[in-house]
């Protein structure tokens, strides 16, 4: 296969390496190959430099066919600058293909702009609290301010996002940082930044007890331009990373001192969110944050385990939209067909992919889909993704699993009992996994064996606020 440079519609050179039961073609430079006993032990895959503006995300796929392209692993924080990359090669297909991303190099975490958005004395803190039925007794005013900032997307190219920092008022002690990732959000303007009434009242109820805390509004949300990739782990993670250190610059040039403590809380898609977060940071970041401890709440960790399952089955679904978010998400990320409408029957085809662009909430959503969310797709598309192991859909939904790794600081999982929307199992899954791998620090809270998913999110948010208070 002869050398390529294809320009995409999202606008990335791609170059394309193809790797055939080990035989390699060059790709602008000569890749090298490695072989220990006969066996490829590692892939060194290089190119030419296109420039200090450029940046690089390879990816790969196994095999032909409709299989998605997948970020490969990174030793690094990625996209990385050098014009190489290396495999380790320890399970090489008969047939593995290479592409290279060149895209626009971010200043990852730059804040390009902070405005204030509200300021509350300790008193109307404690109205708030009041009206909102939340037992914490406001301790500090706290002040709210819009962070937009320089992140990347989930194929590492250049993208700005937005978020909000509440920062405790009176308080001159080095604050420990928290950042709180809020659930599930269809609408644009109901980002945190864009709704103070919304899961910003989290951020609230923290700094008012002493924690400078961030709030994002996850890419395709607030100001960053659409459509949000939800449930997709890495850019969950790499968003959220880079308004900590948007905000650690804000608090650095405005006189707010850092404790050096860092806590994470999401509940949701926050939770999702937050051990996506919590593994970057252990992962690749541990020279510029520390995680003090976490605490993810009600996440669909185990997606193409659990959550698949659950969508295959009969059970009837509260809220059959999550799906279609989710099959919309992935076919932006992953492009698992030649378009959304391409997966879903008549006339979902037609009818649900405009209400997916940011303007319509989750209720619309629910009223122009089936109860049953299968019956959205269409009946050849559905029994492949039954009996397919390497369906796209599938493959994706693998590559946004959460549970596969150690983590190094304390993690408390809280799930209740009677939760229908994301399913028990998925904690139960994630915990045993993880204690499997020697987390002994991880441990699952079961607030209540009744609550179902709305109910269970105070009751959680203020366990884990607890919890954090012993160690802040």
């Amino acid at each position: 296969m002869n050398p390529q440079f294809i320009r995409p519609r999202f606008g990335i050179g791609v170059l394309v390496l193809c790797v055939l039961a080990a035989l390699l073609e060059p790709l602008m430079a000569q890749p090298h190959v490695s072989v220990l006993n006969g066996s490829p032990a590692s892939f060194q895959l290089g190119w030419a430099d296109l420039g200090p503006t450029n940046a690089y995300t390879v990816q790969y796929r196994d095999g032909l066919g409709d299989t998605p392209w997948l970020n490969a692993p990174f030793a690094a924080p990625w996209p990385i600058t050098s014009p190489q990359w290396t495999d380790p090669c320890t399970n090489l297909v008969s047939a593995r293909f290479y592409r290279v991303l060149a895209v626009e190099r971010a200043q990852r975490g730059c804040l390009i702009a902070s405005a204030p958005l509200a300021s509350y004395t300790r008193d109307y803190v404690a109205l708030l609290l009041g009206f909102g039925g939340i037992p914490v007794t406001a301790q500090y005013g706290v002040a709210l301010y819009k962070l937009d900032y320089e992140t990347i997307d989930p194929r590492g190219a250049r993208v700005s996002a937005s978020g909000v920092l509440a920062l405790p008022q009176g308080l001159a002690a080095p604050l420990p940082l928290a950042s709180y990732q809020h659930g599930t959000l269809t609408r644009t303007n109901e980002a945190p930044s864009a709704n103070l009434s919304g899961e910003t009242m989290v951020g609230v109820v923290l700094a008012t007890s002493g924690y400078a805390t961030l709030v994002p509004d996850f890419l395709g949300l607030g100001d960053s331009p659409p459509l949000h990739p939800y449930h997709h782990a890495r850019s969950e993670a790499t968003a959220c990373l880079d308004m900590l250190r948007a905000a650690r610059a804000f608090c650095a040039s405005n006189g707010v001192a850092l404790s050096g403590k860092l806590f994470l809380a999401g509940y949701s898609q926050g939770g999702h969110a937050t051990m996506a977060l919590h593994r970057e940071l252990e992962s690749y970041h541990t020279n510029e944050f520390m995680v003090t401890a976490s605490a993810p709440m009600a996440g669909a960790y185990d997606l193409s385990g659990t959550t698949l399952n659950d969508f295959l089955s009969s059970r009837p679904k509260p809220n059959p939209y999550y799906f279609a978010y989710l099959l919309a998400a992935y076919q932006e990320v992953y492009h698992l067909a030649a378009s959304l409408a391409d997966m879903l029957a008549p006339p979902y085809n037609t009818t649900v992919p405009p209400l997916l662009h940011g303007n319509a909430g989750g209720s619309d959503l629910n009223a122009a889909l089936p109860t049953d969310p299968r019956q959205m797709l269409k009946p050849e598309y559905l029994i492949a993704l039954q009996n397919r192991a390497d369906h796209p859909f599938r493959v994706a939904l693998q590559d946004n699993d959460l549970y596969a790794w150690r983590p190094r600081a304390p993690m408390r999982l809280f799930h209740c009992g009677g939760d229908q929307d994301v399913l028990p199992a998925n904690s139960q899954v994630a915990t045993n996994i993880m204690r499997n791998l020697g987390a002994t620090n991880v441990t699952l809270i079961i607030p209540s064996p009744t609550l179902n998913h709305s109910q269970c999110a105070q009751p959680s948010l203020l366990s884990a606020k607890a919890w954090f208070d012993t160690l802040k």
